[in-house]
């Protein structure tokens, strides 16, 4: 049985969008603060405040100075799920989205930090960005079962952009840190994104 003409145009529009997205998608493991993006993403807690020197938190706000300090404090807190954006004054990146997962485990708070991120990219016209793990360090998130979440949301909001002709990103780097998480992404990132390489 052979395909309608409109069959073959719809799988190769499709196809053609797998590779798309595909190409858009990027992991890095190592120091966020140092890739050559427009915005990296923060995880925080609720009151924008500097984790720990070991955590992105603590890095981001380490490296980004004490105007970066104060510019989360004038943000008066961000609750779960939300995220907020300020100038990354000292860093590489022009913007940090300082976004707060989830402490007991809710997937959908933790689908919100990533679709909220997104949003807030393609509000300001942020083209590339760089995601790190969110809520699997001090919030305890499952490092597979939130890397499934970050693909998920990542691709469904793609999809969308490109196929309403916005096609909003350059790329997206889903940055790890640890040998774990790095592995993770590593496994599923084809299975989310076939064509990735």
């Amino acid at each position: 049985m052979t395909q309608s003409p409109i069959a073959k145009r719809a799988a190769t529009d499709e196809a053609t969008l797998r590779r798309r997205i595909a190409s858009i998608i990027k992991q890095d493991t190592g120091d966020i603060t140092a890739l050559p993006v427009e915005a990296i993403v923060c995880p925080t807690n609720s009151a924008l405040q500097p984790g720990g020197g070991n955590t992105v938190s603590g890095q981001v706000h380490a490296k980004g100075g004490p105007m970066l300090t104060e510019a989360c404090r004038q943000l008066h807190g961000c609750q779960p799920g939300e995220a907020r954006l300020t100038k990354g004054f000292l860093l590489p990146a022009k913007y940090v989205i300082h976004t707060v997962g989830s402490r007991n485990n809710e997937k959908q708070v933790l689908a919100n930090c990533y679709r909220h991120c997104l949003e807030l990219c393609q509000h300001h016209r942020i083209r590339t960005v760089a995601i790190p793990c969110i809520a699997t360090g001090a919030f305890g998130f499952d490092p597979e079962d939130a890397c499934k979440i970050a693909l998920r949301v990542v691709r469904a909001f793609l999809m969308m952009d490109i196929a309403f002709g916005r096609d909003s990103f350059d790329r997206i780097i889903f940055s790890t840190f640890s040998s774990n998480d790095t592995n993770v992404y590593r496994e599923l990132l084809p299975i989310y994104f076939p064509g990735y390489s």
